[in-house]
């Protein structure tokens, strides 16, 4: 039979934006957000800064409402926390609340870090450690698969701005640089430096930002992108946004309302196996493989994977508690004699017939 087709009509309703807001030091980009808060058309505004140190002092705008994020400055604290506002925009969503706003202070800094983690990552290469022991000065080599785990983990985040059920802003630092040729020399036309702008943000967040404004210090607040239908930026033409606000952007220029909902984008995965596979990884004991296992007897259909994908994920958790049984040896765990080595072999074949009747265990629970 051929698979039904799925379809909705269109609801014509304006999604809540996701607005990059970058720009030069001291262009007032926190000031803005933060004033936001004390817009009557907000509900709660969860400010998360990171690397800027201000978000405190800014409590002292009139009429500022808003809360602090409270991060240990890890890659997976800031993702829980930006997962925990999400999920709270959800529930004030559900409820006809007001909008809950999301503020990053800022991208920039985020994107620093992951930059960092990948230059550090690869620093223990095999490769460059050997280059680096010969010439502490060496120039290291940064795979792109380490540039890529950088940009999932960022992925991951742009993902839940573009999605909140709210308001998402992020804020990151803009300024005028000199353009570069090919060789990384100044780019010089008729005897004048070229120049261009530069984002210190991963480089498609203009492309998955949907509002994207520029600010400077002593010029009026552009407006670069926006993606609505009511009316137009033309590329390399910014529209002048004078007496710049939030509120006049989202509320009046927008159009956003009370009506207003996250943007409908399923996340796109080359297969559904992801969320099964990261709670695998997160199983702590053999009783959370067996609820594992429990539900995939519901069958694929069942769980809603395919034939393929659900013998893939049967065989990770199996993998799992083979692994959960019998941890892999680490350099000073390595057996020194025959005994231990016997002794070693014997628990890694009870763990592995373990696993096997992990079906069994889990009928039985």
């Amino acid at each position: 039979m051929p698979p039904k087709l799925n379809s909705r009509q269109p609801t014509g309703v304006v999604p809540w934006p996701f607005v990059l807001a970058e720009g030069e030091e001291g262009a007032g980009k926190s000031y803005e957000a933060i004033a936001f808060s004390a817009s009557e058309h907000i509900g709660k505004m969860y400010v998360m800064d990171l690397a800027e140190g201000s978000a405190d002092e800014y409590a002292g705008i009139p009429g500022a409402r808003f809360e602090v994020i409270i991060h240990d400055g890890s890659y997976q604290s800031i993702a829980e926390q930006v997962e925990a506002v999400w999920w709270e925009a959800r529930r004030a969503a559900a409820n006809r609340e007001k909008p809950v706003v999301f503020v990053m202070d800022s991208g920039s800094a985020l994107w620093r870090m992951l930059s960092n983690w990948t230059y550090e990552r690869a620093k223990r290469s095999d490769r460059n450690r050997a280059k680096l022991a010969a010439n502490p000065d060496a120039i290291i080599d940064i795979g792109r698969h380490h540039w890529n785990d950088s940009v999932e983990r960022w992925n991951r985040i742009i993902y839940m701005l573009q999605t909140m059920p709210g308001i998402a802003i992020m804020l990151a630092r803009g300024k005028e640089i000199s353009a570069t040729d090919g060789n990384g020399q100044p780019l010089v036309v008729r005897g004048k430096a070229v120049k261009e702008w530069r984002v210190s943000t991963q480089r498609d967040t203009g492309f998955d930002s949907t509002v994207w404004v520029r600010m400077r210090r002593d010029k009026t607040t552009e407006l670069i992108k926006a993606r609505t239908l009511r009316f137009r930026v033309e590329a390399g033409k910014p529209m002048p946004l004078p007496d710049f606000s939030y509120e006049k952007l989202i509320f009046g220029m927008l159009g956003c309302s009370a009506d207003s909902q996250p943007r409908d984008m399923p996340e796109l995965t080359g297969d559904r196996t992801g969320s099964w596979m990261k709670r695998i990884a997160e199983a702590t004991g053999r009783e959370a493989c067996v609820a594992l296992w429990a539900e995939l007897d519901a069958g694929p259909e069942g769980v809603g994977l395919s034939e393929g994908e659900w013998k893939t994920v049967r065989a990770a958790v199996k993998a799992r508690a083979l692994d959960l049984a019998a941890p892999p040896a680490t350099i000073d765990d390595e057996p020194d004699g025959d005994a231990a080595r016997l002794r070693a072999a014997a628990a890694a074949q009870q763990a592995e017939a373990d696993a096997e009747v992990l079906g069994d265990q889990a009928a039985a629970a």
